[in-house]
């Protein structure tokens, strides 16, 4: 196993670059997603550092051992990629020792790394089968399978369960996560799929245009996101974000709306007289008031079983709550909301950076 730095890397295709100059610090053992929507950079990073993509400056690190001249092959590195790229006419057995027998191992240690493999995922049964016999999650354990049998000092997953069902991604994300606390192999998964990002991760690293924008555990990322961008990406449903101006007046703190509606603040907000800032609070964040909480209308009710959604207006801008206790809202009516105001977030509007007080 082995850690991974990547420093000041770039990647340009002629003059559009597309990654600019990105940071990360991966320690030995961790399992790190890059998480970010479509084009953010996540992949084309992800096969720099798999040696797929020549990176057009900067450094990359395996161990101590500086891979940017070094071949795929050499990295002592072992993918598995959204397509599974198995052999349709080998047998999982074949399929899973392939890699080993193209770098000449012996038959016994090919048998041996299979069969431990297999063991670890569950496949023993499955060794003489094909890949047409097999399920999406069965396929994609194989894919796994053959990346463990090279025992590489880093994996790497290019969104490994995007062709899998909903249900099935639930289960394959346990299995995976399960499977480095199993290893304890240095990881690196690629997603746009937040949720996946939450649940897997020690660490995330939110992408957006070629661009870190924070680093940090799932809770961190939720409870104190770095910038509006951060804030709107992480979180299901999504955050709440309303435009204001922040106003201060004998130790009291608000933000007013243009609707004038007036959003309480806790005593530790960032942020001047004046500042034209955002408002945010997590939909889980709200509970049911009386008359002094903002008033809303209930546009929308989704009861999901374990809470309940609801998607109401406040003053023109929709804003969603979510309740694990069982009340009787009923779409048209108005009820009052009040944000839990050590939970609330505050950014500048113009740079959207967090406003820390």
């Amino acid at each position: 196993m082995a850690s991974v730095s990547v420093e000041a890397v770039r990647k340009r295709y002629g003059a559009l670059e597309v990654v600019h100059g990105i940071d990360i610090v991966i320690p030995d053992g961790e399992f790190v997603v890059l998480v970010g929507p479509s084009g953010c950079g996540k992949s084309t990073l992800l096969r720099m550092i798999a040696g797929l993509e020549e990176i057009s400056g900067g450094i990359i690190r395996i161990g101590e051992r500086v891979v940017n001249e070094v071949p795929s092959k050499d990295r002592d590195i072992a993918m598995v990629f959204q397509n599974y790229a198995l052999y349709p006419h080998m047998t999982v057995r074949e399929n899973m020792g392939f890699s080993l027998k193209l770098r000449g191992a012996g038959t016994s240690v090919i048998v041996e790394q299979v069969r431990r493999a297999a063991e670890i995922l569950s496949l023993s049964s499955l060794l003489d089968r094909y890949p047409k016999q097999l399920s999406g999650g069965q396929r994609q354990r194989v894919a796994m399978g053959r990346a463990i049998v090279r025992n590489p000092q880093v994996f790497l997953f290019d969104e490994p369960l995007s062709n899998l069902d909903a249900k099935l991604r639930v289960q394959m994300r346990t299995e995976i996560k399960a499977l480095h606390q199993k290893l304890k192999t240095t990881s690196i998964y690629v997603t746009h799929d937040q949720i996946e990002a939450m649940t897997m991760a020690d660490r995330i690293v939110v992408m957006h245009d070629g661009i870190v924008e924070q680093v940090g555990t799932p809770l961190d990322l939720y409870d104190r996101p770095a910038n509006l961008f951060v804030a709107g990406f992480i979180g299901s449903p999504a955050i709440n974000l309303l435009r204001g101006t922040l106003r201060r007046d004998g130790g009291r703190n608000w933000v007013a709306t243009d609707a004038g509606i007036d959003l309480p603040l806790g005593g530790n907000a960032g942020g001047k007289d004046g500042q034209a800032v955002v408002y945010g609070f997590r939909p889980e964040h709200l509970a049911l008031g009386n008359d002094g909480g903002l008033p809303v209308r209930v546009d929308v009710v989704e009861p999901t079983g374990a809470s309940t959604f609801v998607y109401a207006d406040l003053s023109g801008a929709q804003i969603c709550g979510v309740f694990t206790e069982r009340h009787g809202f009923h779409s048209g009516e108005t009820m009052h909301l009040m944000p839990q105001l050590d939970r609330v977030h505050l950014f500048d509007a113009g740079t959207g950076h967090r406003l820390v007080g």
